[in-house]
């Protein structure tokens, strides 16, 4: 048992707070450690871009050592392990054993039980859904000791309130998967260049039926009437060849003021395209750079330098979908800011796993943006306002700011999720957004 003070910041770096750590290393042991702790929040790699995994003035449960394999049926693909187990540390694993898992988000650097209880997504949501989607079981322990075993067909209320429920119903231990057979690390991927945001709705809607995997990047800073990349990809069997040789590289420090400005952007979304322009075509791609392309490149938050960037995720329903990108993507532009990790995908028509699970039918829109003070805050504003009258939400995983009203429009089942909430849990966003 380790026990520490430290200065703690979530990935969007906005700030560095205070906070009581204690390090569980043995899942036995957990439930007796973290009841003389509270209020307390789990905190496995701190990879959420907002206020989610914090705690300020309170205590952070560090669940990286929980990362023990407990069992592995080959037949079935049902993998039980602990919840501090990286998502990274599975693909390398079981891919080479014909065995993937069928949900992950833009990185690997994610715990099973950050991916839970964020209900994560992936670039194949109109096809397989949400990560809870594919947990059988989950072992939840309160901060009063008791533990619950649940899943979708035991105690299915508990299992939905904790997919999904932000780490605030007890301490995630262990999960049982289904993993999701594969023929390989490989994947037939077709690179689409499109000149306008009807293109994009049109080759999304095309895609659908035929490709696994569909994700796109727009070139937010020309608005609507912008460019992008189409990235649409299928599992394929391509035998035995060589894997390529990625090497890791890190940003070596925190420049003075952030990289990212009106100029950096245009000549990134300028080369970006063009590049992916002159690629128009089909071809095998390894999982690694298709699934997650910043996963090389160690500590890229840096490059928004010392005030760090918000990321801002919205969905909104499909009969709105057009006009309020749209509107967002105008606004944007005319704003003076803008992000060069601007992703557009369409989220299928499933039910959530979880009663705060974030994606819905609809088109999302993620966006980074330098931390700019005023205007930028004032930018989200704008946004917000289109965001609820198409009647959408926005990505708590990702929010560091959302006001509470357009948390409680956005996720309707919050009262039935306020009973199964632990009182000896608690995060800067549980107290921002539901005042508590």
């Amino acid at each position: 048992m380790g026990l520490d003070m430290a200065l703690v910041s979530s990935w969007g770096r906005l700030g560095h707070w205070e906070h009581e750590v204690l390090a569980l290393t043995d899942r036995e042991q957990a439930g007796g450690q973290i009841s003389l702790r509270r209020p307390g929040l789990a905190y496995g790699l701190g990879r959420s871009y907002g206020d989610v995994c914090l705690n300020p003035g309170g205590w952070l449960w560090r669940t990286a050592a929980l990362d023990r394999f407990i069992s592995f049926d080959p037949n079935t693909g049902i993998l039980v392990c602990e919840a501090g187990v990286l998502l990274r540390d599975i693909q390398r694993l079981f891919i080479p054993r014909s065995w993937m898992l069928p949900v992950t988000p833009g990185t690997l650097l994610v715990t099973v039980g950050g991916a839970i209880a964020n209900d994560v997504h992936g670039k194949n949501h109109h096809v397989r859904g949400t990560f809870g989607e594919y947990v059988r079981r989950l072992t939840l322990v309160r901060t009063d000791g008791e533990i619950i075993e649940c899943g979708p067909d035991l105690k299915a209320d508990w299992f939905a309130a904790t997919v999904g429920g932000l780490g605030l119903t007890g301490l995630i231990l262990t999960a049982e998967l289904q993993l999701h057979p594969t023929t390989g690390p490989w994947i037939d991927c077709e690179t689409i260049p499109y000149y306008s945001l009807s293109d994009f709705f049109d080759l999304s809607s095309a895609s659908e039926a035929g490709w696994e995997y569909t994700m796109s990047w727009f070139d937010c800073l020309r608005g609507d009437s912008g460019r992008g990349i189409f990235f649409r990809g299928n599992p394929a069997e391509a035998g035995t060849r060589p894997e390529p040789k990625t090497r890791e590289r890190a940003v070596p420090l925190t420049p003075p003021c952030s990289l990212v400005n009106r100029l950096t952007l245009r000549l990134f979304n300028d080369l970006y395209f063009n590049v992916n322009k002159r690629r128009n075509r089909r071809g095998l791609v390894h999982y690694q750079p298709f699934f997650y392309p910043l996963d090389h490149l160690q500590e890229w938050n840096r490059i928004y330098g010392p005030r760090g960037f918000f990321q801002y995720q919205s969905v909104v329903p499909p009969e709105h979908s057009r006009e309020a990108v749209q509107a967002m993507l105008g606004e944007i532009s005319s704003s003076g800011e803008g992000s060069f990790l601007a992703v557009l995908k369409s989220f299928g028509d499933r039910p959530p796993a979880g009663m705060l699970s974030f994606p819905r039918a609809g088109v999302t829109l993620a966006l980074d943006f330098p931390n700019r003070g005023e205007g930028t805050l004032k930018l989200f504003q704008r946004l917000d306002a289109i965001v609820a009258q198409a009647g959408g939400r926005l990505y708590p995983a990702k929010d560091a700011r959302m006001p509470p009203a357009l948390f409680r429009q956005g996720y309707p089942r919050l009262g039935e999720f306020s009973s199964y909430r632990d009182p000896g849990i608690s995060s800067a966003l549980a107290r921002r957004l539901m005042e508590s």
